[in-house]
């Protein structure tokens, strides 16, 4: 028998973005803790909300209007109903739907967010979000509506409705009602308490939780760019003297020095595949390890803006039951994230246009110093009608052109709105889609780069003889050449990058050690 998957459990300690992609691939289950302790943290925010309404206190949103409207004071009545009148008038988003795996990364960044014990929320309202996760009732959110403070607000109403028995879920590979799906788990809907619809959609979980997903992928490109390089310099004879150890020990940035590193052992640098043919490569092969460099130095950083914003208290206000206080401020503005998927998506571009460059060398004979055209591999009269990689070169240049107009960054179009309360606002939710599409057509470029790689080093050693290979670049070759058949005769390989794409998505390869 399998053994069962250890669990991401929520308590409140800190979790990482492994975590969340963990539970957004259903590789590990969610638990909500059922320690006593844990529990009671969480009860107490409830129940010092309850003796404030009894005593007739007052606390944003829950017994005022919300935003622009904090003057308008709740009649004790109509406390109860105000909740979900938030998130119905947000039922308002547009665009694309998240996928699930996005979905279930919103999921649990949300719990993980109302896990602190801060946000004045219920028991059930925790185990609810844990059940979604379980059963895998996925919300069908919106993608677009999202300005990024106050919050996630509108794709995050519709989380809310679906905890309240509204609106409509993805279950079992189909869309339903989502009352129609908790009726058949024997789950009961929510009712809403004060403050609990606050609490569910006041906050960053869309944003964060594409932020965790886009890092991984972000991180795994990096890794794959960097054995991409190694291949390509050596489908190219070039210059592995680059990659020098000594060399880099003088411009002292740690994840350049790294990526360097990496291509210097892959090129098994020290041994008779040295080539010294021409003194200096151009830049897409030389400077390779100072353009992945900077994506590679930039992940630690903004895994720490992620992870921050994953394990913070982000909704307003803030209900500090053991100090017995109530704190108003910002804590559903997105800046952070903004900035690390702003920045992520530049360093991402980037690298996507060094391997654009790496294939025009490649495919080009003028450059490529003795493969063929377009790395065609059809030999005598037939050279002539067979094309090779001419358009594959053609699409990889469209895929990059598109994924570098896209890295304008989303977080200084902030506009002011909801009356000029929400003046000043984060645009994080757009800079995490954002990443997500140039981290798209970037896995494309390295999906085509992959074809040419198995495509040039083939053509090498039948021009040159074979090569002396490091075992991590021979153990790489024999891979891709079991995966990709050699291009002789011209075929559409459309299906051979879908299923590349797939393979990179699920990071099939495994690359270096750390």
């Amino acid at each position: 028998m399998p053994i069962p998957a250890e669990s991401v459990r929520f308590d409140g300690s800190r979790l990482t973005i492994e975590d969340v992609c963990e539970l957004a691939a259903r590789r590990r289950p969610a638990e909500l803790s059922a320690e006593p302790a844990f529990r009671a943290r969480i009860a107490r925010g409830a129940d010092f909300l309850d003796r404030l309404l009894a005593e007739d206190g007052v606390i944003y949103g829950v017994t005022t209007g919300y935003g622009d409207s904090c003057t308008v004071t709740i009649p004790p009545a109509l406390v109860a109903e105000l909740p979900h009148h938030l998130y119905t008038y947000h039922g308002c988003g547009s665009g694309r739907m998240l996928t699930a795996e996005e979905t279930r990364a919103v999921l649990a960044t949300r719990l993980a967010s109302l896990a602190q014990g801060m946000s004045g929320v219920s028991v059930a309202l925790l185990a609810q979000l844990e059940a979604l996760l379980r059963h895998d009732v996925l919300p069908l959110i919106p993608a677009e509506g999202s300005v990024g403070a106050s919050g996630d607000l509108t794709p995050l109403s519709y989380l809310a409705a679906v905890l309240c028995g509204e609106r409509e879920v993805l279950y079992q590979g189909r869309q339903r009602p989502a009352a129609e799906v908790l009726a058949e788990l024997d789950i009961a809907p929510l009712r809403l308490r004060p403050k609990e619809g606050l609490a569910i959609m006041n906050g960053t979980a869309v944003m964060t939780g594409l932020a965790c997903l886009a890092w991984r992928r972000a991180e795994y490109l990096c890794r794959l760019a960097t054995r991409l390089t190694a291949l390509n310099v050596l489908a190219s004879a070039g210059n592995a003297h680059h990659f020098d150890t000594a060399l880099f020990a003088v411009k002292p940035h740690p994840g350049q020095q790294a990526v360097a590193a990496r291509i210097h052992a892959d090129l098994a640098a020290d041994g008779p595949s040295r080539n010294e043919q021409r003194l200096q490569d151009r830049y897409s092969l030389r400077c390779a390890p100072h353009v992945i460099g900077v994506l590679a130095d930039s992940l630690p950083f903004f895994r720490g803006l992620i992870e921050n914003e994953l394990n913070s208290a982000n909704d307003n206000p803030i209900v500090d039951a053991d100090n017995e206080r109530i704190l108003h401020g910002g804590h559903f503005y997105g800046g952070h994230i903004a900035f690390a998927m702003d920045g992520l998506k530049q360093a991402v571009a980037n690298v996507a246009d060094l391997l654009d460059r790496q294939l025009a060398l490649l495919v080009d004979s003028r450059y490529n110093h003795g493969l063929p055209a377009n790395l065609s591999a059809a030999e005598g009269p037939r050279a002539a009608i067979n094309h090779g990689l001419k358009a594959v070169q053609i699409s990889v240049s469209a895929w990059t052109a598109e994924a570098l107009k896209q890295t304008m960054p989303a977080s200084v179009f902030s506009r002011s709105t909801e009356c000029h309360n929400q003046d000043k606002v984060s645009m994080g939710t757009i800079a995490a889609r954002d990443c997500l599409r140039v981290l798209e057509l970037s896995e494309q470029v390295l999906a085509a780069m992959l074809i040419a790689a198995r495509q040039g080093l083939a053509l090498r050693q039948r021009r040159d003889g074979e090569l002396a290979l490091s075992p991590a670049v021979a153990a790489m070759q024999a891979d891709l050449a079991a995966r990709i058949p050699l291009l002789q005769e011209d075929r559409a390989l459309d299906r051979e990058l879908l299923g590349l794409l797939d393979d990179i998505r699920n990071q099939a390869w495994s690359l270096y050690d750390s």
